[in-house]
């Protein structure tokens, strides 16, 4: 039993930033139950230019597991009335639709609340509820363009390139999560939900600190500096007689044991790199000091050298070397899930431990609206919904 049994949480989103969300508290135990449009369902579904067996994407696969589905049409008065009766018995909802939606389905916090004052309400939006940018459709590339990230990613004189990683949606997702939580526990002191408004444009800037933190000090915006950390040197990528790794020479100690290991120890007197802010101002010069002297063994002599001297170092992996390898393996990072149409698929495990069995897999991705009758069944019974009306005989 996960530490939030007990807790039903309404996912009326799609795409990733809501459905991520939703999976996160899913596989903590949440009763999550996905309210998806009739017909098509959550746009996800369809998404992604490749499938395994069945119809749904592997996007919608890898986002939606520890789920019920009932599909709903919130246009419609009847559907609407069976929303109405899921928010009495529910203590979280989450939705992504663009500022306004909601009230026009009537479905927003401010109705909910009256129907049940206990419930934590999140919206997920591309620029967040309020302010001039608010009305504007937000993917993650936008989020990554307008936040600054783009500025600052990639090489110097190159084309823009965006972050493979979409930290607009997945930063929102988990800052939702952070929100939902906290207040859920202040519930638990006052008895009353709350609002919570977390965007992609601000969980894209809210995790560039480095970067912000450079233009605050300097007043000039960070431009793009490949794998260079902007705090210290020597920090990043380089190469090897057969490949690149990195390294993590990010302070005086880490320095002071990285010299014996390249054969340098004279660098230490050198005061271009006496200390981490000289190393940083330096860079350059250290790296073409550097650059020769790596390509003399291979990445798994450095890397093997510099871990016994105990400077963090290691190799560039591809997804597939990340993926099948033995710590991934120790640490439980591949699920097999069993699906109905699918079969078994893989699928990421849990990128967080928590002890006593908190997390599991206890539901496959649902199918569309595979739990209509057992969830209308719930609310019946416990009065949320009237009952059917048996027919004369």
């Amino acid at each position: 039993m996960g530490p939030l049994s007990g807790i039903r949480v309404l996912d009326i989103s799609q795409v990733m930033a809501g459905p991520y969300c939703c999976m996160l508290l899913g596989d903590m135990g949440a009763d999550v139950i996905k309210i998806e449009p009739r017909g098509a369902g959550d746009s996800t579904r369809r998404s992604m230019g490749f499938r395994l067996k069945g119809e749904d994407s592997p996007g919608f696969l890898a986002l939606n597991r520890n789920k019920r589905s009932i599909a709903l049409d919130l246009k419609s008065e009847e559907d609407r009335e069976v929303l109405y009766a899921l928010v009495r018995s529910a203590d979280v909802l989450v939705e992504n639709g663009r500022p306004g939606v909601a009230a026009r389905l009537k479905m927003d916090y401010e109705t909910l609340k009256k129907i049940n004052p206990k419930l934590v309400y999140a919206s997920i939006s591309g620029f967040g509820q309020t302010g001039p940018w608010a009305q504007r459709p937000g993917f993650d590339l936008m989020a990554q363009a307008m936040s600054g990230v783009i500025s600052a990613t990639g090489l110097p004189d190159s084309e823009p390139v965006k972050s493979v990683v979409p930290v607009g949606d997945l930063g929102a997702a988990l800052l939702a999560v952070y929100g939902i939580l906290s207040a859920l526990i202040g519930r638990a002191r006052t008895g009353e939900g709350a609002f919570v408004d977390a965007s992609l444009f601000e969980a894209a800037l809210g995790l560039s600190l480095w970067e912000t933190n450079e233009y605050f000090a300097t007043g000039k915006s960070p431009g793009p500096i490949g794998t260079v950390n902007r705090m210290s040197a020597p920090y990043q990528a380089v190469k090897a007689s057969d490949g690149f790794f990195v390294i993590g020479a990010a302070n005086d100690k880490l320095w002071s044991a990285f010299l014996p290991v390249i054969g340098r120890p004279d660098l230490a007197d050198d005061p271009r790199f006496k200390g981490s802010s000289q190393r940083l101002a330096n860079r350059v010069a250290l790296l073409e000091i550097l650059a020769p002297i790596f390509e003399t063994r291979t990445v798994e002599q450095w890397v093997d050298a510099l871990l016994a001297a105990g400077v963090p170092a290691g190799p560039i992996l591809d997804y597939g070397q990340a993926l099948n390898n033995e710590h991934a393996a120790a640490r439980d990072m591949v699920k097999d899930i069993a699906h109905p149409t699918e079969g078994t698929f893989k699928s990421l495990g849990f990128p967080v431990k928590v002890s006593g069995g908190a997390q599991s897999v206890r539901r496959h991705p649902p199918l569309l609206d595979e739990h209509r009758e057992q969830i209308l069944d719930e609310l019946r019974h416990a009065g949320h919904l009237a009952c059917k009306e048996k027919p004369d005989v």
